[in-house]
């Protein structure tokens, strides 16, 4: 029993990144105007000063924090970076929105991969909800309007793919690094502020924030862009990698609501379906955890 509950405390730590990932279009709006790779590298500055600066008032050792198999480092630097570069690259050469989509098959790629970890088991129910909060990802990101794919834009797809699979490998992946603590999360975020640095000093140019956007790249690297990363690294190392899969199309779900509650989109029917097609995945697909739990709570009751 001890081990199940320890697996869901660790589900619901994951999905406190989806809850910080979905605040990423409110913040965006701010900054808009600062480039891309410009934005990465200060956020995951950010995120790794302040972790190294949480570490060491709560009196642990940032380099032993850092002294972690070159795999795990290997992997979460290529996850995190990896996952910003290539969709930057496809929304450069592709329409937003087809881009947008392609990238957000990762949700559903970490379902159908965790069937290859040991010990878990892939259910109907798990792809069944995948696929249900994947329609309603499409139904939000394009706004009931269609797709299509062009195959002139054949170098952004791919690119959008290559950064689903990416992220999607690497939630997976990261169930190897059981043993690495969340701590290490603080050396990835400075490897892929570096690597961001580099790649914005050869591709774009600097734009100086002001006030009100620097306070939007501080929430950033807070929240979407740091926070976020550690506890869905705790997640997806200890908890219930299929739920966390599915749950991750709450982001655009929440990240609409947001958006709708500050008068920055419109509560239409085909939002709303969307919405409804996304929980209703994620309840399917979480079927067995919450039978459970409502099993073990009448058992328990006199």
């Amino acid at each position: 029993m001890t081990n199940g509950i320890e697996k869901r405390t660790a589900t619901l730590i994951g999905v406190l990144a989806v809850l910080l990932w979905s605040l990423l279009a409110l913040f965006t709006t701010v900054v808009a105007a600062i480039p891309p790779f410009q934005l990465v590298s200060l956020c995951f500055s950010i995120a790794s000063i302040l972790s190294c600066i949480w570490i060491t008032l709560r009196g642990g050792s940032v380099f032993r924090a850092l002294r972690q198999p070159v795999g795990a480092w290997m992997l979460g630097v290529a996850g995190l970076f990896g996952y910003h570069f290539f969709y930057f690259v496809a929304l450069a050469n592709a329409p937003a929105v087809e881009a947008s989509l392609i990238a957000y098959l990762w949700p559903l790629f970490i379902v159908l991969f965790s069937a290859l970890l040991p010990g878990e088991k892939l259910r109907w129910h798990h792809v069944a909800g995948g696929l249900l909060g994947l329609s309603g990802a499409v139904l939000l990101v394009s706004k009931g309007q269609g797709l299509y794919f062009d195959p002139a834009f054949a170098l952004g797809y791919g690119a959008a793919m290559v950064c689903s699979f990416l992220w999607s490998g690497y939630s997976v992946l990261n169930r190897r690094y059981r043993d690495v603590p969340v701590n290490a999360v603080c050396g990835f975020c400075a490897g892929a502020a570096v690597l961001g640095f580099v790649t914005h000093g050869m591709t774009e140019v600097w734009v100086s924030p002001d006030f009100s956007q620097w306070m939007a790249i501080l929430g950033l690297g807070l929240g979407p862009v740091g926070a976020a990363f550690f506890v869905w690294d705790y997640g997806t190392k200890h908890g219930d990698i299929q739920i966390l899969g599915v749950a991750s199309y709450g982001a655009p779900l929440l990240s609409t609501c947001f958006l709708i509650i500050f008068g920055k989109a419109l509560a239409t029917p085909v939002v709303i379906a969307g919405c409804i097609l996304i929980v209703a995945g994620a309840v399917l697909a979480s079927r067995e955890l919450l039978f459970r739990s409502k099993s073990r709570t009448n058992f328990q009751q006199p």
